[in-house]
């Protein structure tokens, strides 16, 4: 059986550099766009959504067609789940259209994990409800080691709906690897203590300047309304104790970083003046999304599968 990329918790460290270095290979020159290369032409590759999104979906699409590849995209809209066919249906109608992988994002944690045990065409999981998001940790690995910064011994603040984040969960399975430090902050209502069986060096703290303090990424992250059936935490009151201000860059590392994986909810998560300043990454972390993707891609199907 032919496997994808589920997650980065079942990857080594030795695959996980695999694939950030191949990535390095694909970023585009100062001034130049991103090569388009004849690395899997012929091949053919799904994305299939059950989950709206932008950056993601769109990515994989640019980081096929720049490999060469074809792509068609499918959302759950236009699928015959609006019609009332099982997610395993859906699938096995896909992957009987023989094409070399599919990607997939799902509301239901450890869905992609359920379908590729039963399926021989590689799933890349693009999102799986509040379990693992891995090519966006590594899209952010990629981003923090573009500014000269060693993983080693980081201390990266995660702070937000620690919950409800994929995103969180797949960076601390990634960053703990390398040996960096974790803080995962946010309301307490919003921050499971179980999060801190995930690696040795991953603390908990509901305190964001402590979470802040010397800190040399931070990386925040949206309020998921639409996964909460009630609300968390008073709205009006999040942005005031939760909210990153110029004011907590004094309290990180001279050269920190300030990571958001989008959509970015401006004077909620983050003000305009953080997320347009110099030390924002944001839109680094877009355009790393393609090279990721593309060493993700190519890694899959050619057959060196990464978990």
């Amino acid at each position: 059986m032919r496997a994808g990329l589920l997650g980065i918790e079942g990857l080594t460290r030795d695959e996980i550099q695999a694939i950030l270095d191949r990535a390095r290979n694909f970023q585009p020159k100062p001034d130049e766009g991103f090569r388009k290369l004849d690395l899997l032409r012929g091949r053919m590759v799904v994305n299939l959504f059950f989950e709206a999104s932008t950056r993601t979906r769109t990515s994989f699409e640019i980081a096929a067609k720049y490999l060469g590849a074809d792509s068609v995209s499918i959302t759950a809209q236009a699928s015959s789940v609006s019609k009332g066919e099982s997610l395993v249906d859906t699938l096995n109608t896909l992957a009987a259209m023989r094409p070399d992988a599919i990607i997939m994002r799902h509301a239901a944690s450890g869905a992609p994990h359920f379908l590729q045990r039963h399926m021989e065409t590689p799933i890349i999981n693009a999102g799986d409800g509040t379990h693992e998001h891995p090519t966006q940790a590594l899209l952010d690995a990629r981003t923090i080691l573009d500014r000269g910064a060693s993983l080693e011994g980081l201390r990266v603040a995660i702070i937000g709906d620690i919950a409800h984040s994929r995103v969180a969960r797949s960076n601390a399975y990634l960053l703990s690897k390398y040996g960096a430090n974790i803080v995962l902050c946010g309301p307490a209502s919003l921050l499971p203590q179980e999060l801190k069986q995930i690696a040795p060096g991953v603390t908990l703290t509901t305190r964001m300047k402590e979470a802040i303090r010397d800190a040399d990424v931070i990386m925040m992250l949206r309020v998921q309304l639409e996964r909460q059936h009630e609300s968390a935490f008073p709205a009006s009151e999040y942005f005031q104790f939760y909210g990153l201000r110029l004011e907590h860059l004094r309290l990180a590392k001279p050269e920190v970083i300030v990571m958001h994986p989008g959509p970015i909810n401006r004077g909620r998560e983050i003000s305009s003046e953080v997320a347009d300043s110099q030390r924002s990454v944001i839109l680094n972390q877009v355009e790393n999304g393609i090279a990721v993707r593309m060493a993700v891609l190519e890694r899959v199907l050619s057959g060196g599968a990464v978990n």
